[in-house]
């Protein structure tokens, strides 16, 4: 796999929505979610880097899965804060938008794994 991984547009996309709960929930005083939402956006990029420095697109794919999953937690959350009105209702859509934009990158990115070796049980 090639490790390049700082000029994928969704490591990119990814770092810039790992910021945005920090300065949204910057007032947020339950201290649980303010640290379970950080966690998740940061989870995101982490795991696309990490598996870009794996030896093997089938690793590299095994990380996009975690980052992609990571994306619906930090939207679960985000649903969760909003109701607990931790989070307003704009920031909200803000961030389940990137979050549903990322998902839908990296589920790109993934494909394009799979039609890359088709013969390999990605």
């Amino acid at each position: 796999m090639n490790s390049d991984f700082e000029q994928l547009a969704v490591w990119k996309k990814g770092c810039r929505l790992a910021v945005l709960p920090y300065d949204k929930l910057k007032n947020c005083k339950d201290l649980g979610l303010y640290s379970q939402m950080t966690r998740a956006a940061v989870s995101i990029p982490s795991n696309i880097a990490e598996g870009a420095e794996r030896k093997t697109d089938k690793d590299f794919v095994h990380f996009l899965y975690i980052a992609k999953g990571s994306a619906a937690e930090l939207r679960t959350q985000l649903y969760i804060a909003r109701e607990l009105k931790v989070i307003s209702p704009d920031d909200t859509k803000l961030l389940v938008r990137e979050c549903k934009e990322i998902s839908k990158m990296l589920k790109g990115l993934i494909n394009a794994l799979y039609e890359q070796k088709p013969d390999s049980p990605v």
